[in-house]
């Protein structure tokens, strides 16, 4: 049996921005300022789409690509955000294999709230760099996840990393 350790704080950054009487968070990075990179925990700004640190992640270096455009679903993406979308998560290994110097690494995206999505209006991909034995004794026997590194110093790593070339 996993317990629960109860995050109620994270419910105002996951819960829909209609059901707040607010923007949704995405978007809200979307249209903030550059000079709020820092702040909102941006790693990168491309045409179409930015990378951003989850504020709430599941393991250090834990990131997300994530269009300007708020839709919910792959199929809404044009070409060109397709394909821009594919070179951020290139960019995105790279700069985790090299940063972080994970052994593995997990991708995806969880749409719709069926599907387990946090933010289900708004199509994201994570990326989660992994280590041999990051599942522990705090992850599988006591459902805690021990997240080893400070944002602050995860964006401190990743930022260079994405003004590189793939």
């Amino acid at each position: 049996m996993t317990d629960r350790l109860w995050a109620p704080w994270r419910y105002d950054y996951v819960s829909s921005p209609e059901e707040k009487g607010r923007k949704c968070v995405f978007c809200s990075i979307a249209s903030d300022d550059s000079r709020n990179d820092r702040k909102n925990l941006v790693l990168f700004r491309g045409e179409k789409f930015f990378v951003v640190l989850n504020r709430y992640p599941y393991i250090n270096g834990h990131l997300m690509i994530v269009p300007c455009r708020h839709i919910s679903d792959m199929g809404s993406l044009d070409n060109d955000e397709m394909s821009e979308m594919m070179a951020l998560v290139k960019k995105a290994e790279n700069a985790l294999r090299k940063g972080m110097k994970c052994q593995g690494m997990n991708g995806g995206w969880n749409m719709g709230s069926a599907g387990g999505a946090g933010i289900p209006g708004h199509l994201h991909i994570h990326m989660l760099p992994r280590w041999g034995g990051d599942t522990n004794f705090m992850t599988t026997v006591g459902g805690i996840r021990v997240v080893s590194q400070s944002l602050e110093k995860a964006l401190e790593i990743l930022t260079p990393l994405f003004r590189e070339s793939c």
